[in-house]
């Protein structure tokens, strides 16, 4: 496909990935009309969507497994976007060899480091030698390009179909309720009087240096009766001097109690930055 003309790009998804990506699933579960844009990194898929190469991009922010996306929280600061929704995709891992390939045949896994980890129990008890690859399609595809009836890929059943490899074994993960949440990116905010139902709306800020800065940053989203669903400190740079914290909340600041809280911590920090409010995802749970 090509995304050179701008009827095109405005009907592009971004993701990390190769087809057949966990990402490229929820691509298709939020926006099914739209044609999805492998890319090869984060850095490529936001830069996409910035460049007006795409108009949305898919983002893994957190597993409920494994935790954290690593980069996302620094690379989302840079990029210009805005989040404008949520996505909540169970992940069912499953264990894709060649044709001819079985569980007796087996030696060697591969995959991405998350989806080897959030397997790690079942693939000792296999006895299966483990190797890190960029990521989970990617690992499918290697996997069928080299026929070796030894090694098998960690992948979705969506690759499995993309690149005709047999599912040796699904719900291959250790943990029945893993999850990983998506951000939708995009490159200008939602209007919060747009949005219908309750909603999120997404932040980062660094504290000053000094005692209880957090403390008095957060005490705003207490005594305004506001709801902070997440709150993840992690370093900007390599100097473990500068925390950065990241935080979900619900409501937006055209709320008096938001607006009230969000003063008092802009008041008690050295920067926030707002990613934006949007509609609330269902499976939150949250009400």
């Amino acid at each position: 496909m090509s995304s050179d003309t701008p009827n095109n790009a405005d009907n592009l998804i971004a993701f990390q990935g190769e087809l057949g990506a966990y990402s490229h699933m929820a691509c298709r579960a939020c926006y099914p009309e739209m044609e999805p844009l492998p890319c090869p990194s984060f850095e490529d898929a936001l830069a996409a969507v910035r460049n007006k190469k795409a108009r949305l991009a898919m983002i893994p922010i957190e597993n409920s497994t494994a935790g954290r996306v690593a980069d996302i929280h620094i690379l989302l600061p840079g990029s210009g976007l805005y989040i404008i929704g949520e996505h909540f995709e169970t992940i069912r891992h499953c264990l894709l060899a060649t044709k001819d390939a079985s569980e007796d045949t087996l030696h060697t896994v591969t995959s991405h480091v998350q989806a080897l980890g959030q397997c790690r129990k079942n693939l000792r008890a296999m006895g299966l030698s483990r190797e890190p690859f960029a990521d989970t399609a990617g690992s499918a595809k290697h996997v069928a390009a080299l026929g070796d009836n030894g090694i098998a890929g960690i992948a979705s059943e969506l690759a499995a179909e993309v690149y005709d490899l047999k599912i040796i074994k699904r719900d291959l993960q250790d943990e029945g309720n893993n999850t990983t949440r998506f951000v939708v990116l995009s490159r200008s905010p939602l209007n919060h009087e747009d949005i219908d139902g309750p909603v999120i709306t997404s932040f980062t800020f660094e504290v000053r240096n000094i005692p209880a800065a957090l403390y008095k940053a957060l005490g705003g989203f207490a005594t305004n009766s506001v709801n902070m669903t997440k709150l993840e400190s992690y370093y900007e740079s390599d100097s473990f001097k500068v925390s950065e914290f990241y935080a979900d909340i619900v409501g937006h600041e055209g709320m008096a109690n938001v607006a009230r809280a969000m003063e008092e911590l802009r008041f008690h920090t050295k920067r926030v930055r707002v990613f934006g409010t949007y509609p609330m995802e269902r499976d939150r749970g949250i009400t």
